[in-house]
């Protein structure tokens, strides 16, 4: 017997599923959970191609969020960094001084001099040269 992909059952299944874009680490972490679901058992055809939809989106997503493009920029680094480590605005403006140089820096009229950068390494404990360009 030859299987055939069913447009139908496709269809419900990304009604059910609703993939799109994945715009963020909650977004990232719901599609992971329904890929380990479909990775354990054996699917359909149609919940392989889901399956493989997923992947795709996951990948697309975990490529630009995990690897910036631009290999070495600074603010992409201390945003992420800043996101990750559950600090705040506040914490960041205590490590540099002001408000004003904080958004300078994230608007990108300032770069960040090697004493901020040396400042920002040991306020979250890793290498300063991350922040310089």
């Amino acid at each position: 017997m030859t299987l055939t992909f069913n447009p139908d059952k496709y269809k419900e299944l990304l009604t059910a599923y609703l993939p799109k874009l994945i715009k963020s680490e909650a977004e990232n972490e719901q599609a992971l959970g329904i890929v380990e679901d479909l990775m354990h058992r054996e699917r359909t055809l149609e919940e392989d191609e889901l399956y493989q939809l997923l992947i795709t989106l996951i990948e697309k997503f975990e490529q630009e969020y995990y690897q910036p493009s631009q290999p070495n920029n600074p603010v992409s680094i201390l945003l992420f960094i800043l996101e990750e480590s559950e600090r705040t605005r506040d914490d960041l403006i205590a490590v540099l001084g002001t408000e004003d140089l904080l958004d300078n820096i994230l608007n990108g009229q300032e770069k960040i001099n090697i004493e901020q950068a040396r400042k920002l390494g040991e306020f979250f404990h890793i290498e300063s040269s991350l922040f310089m360009e």
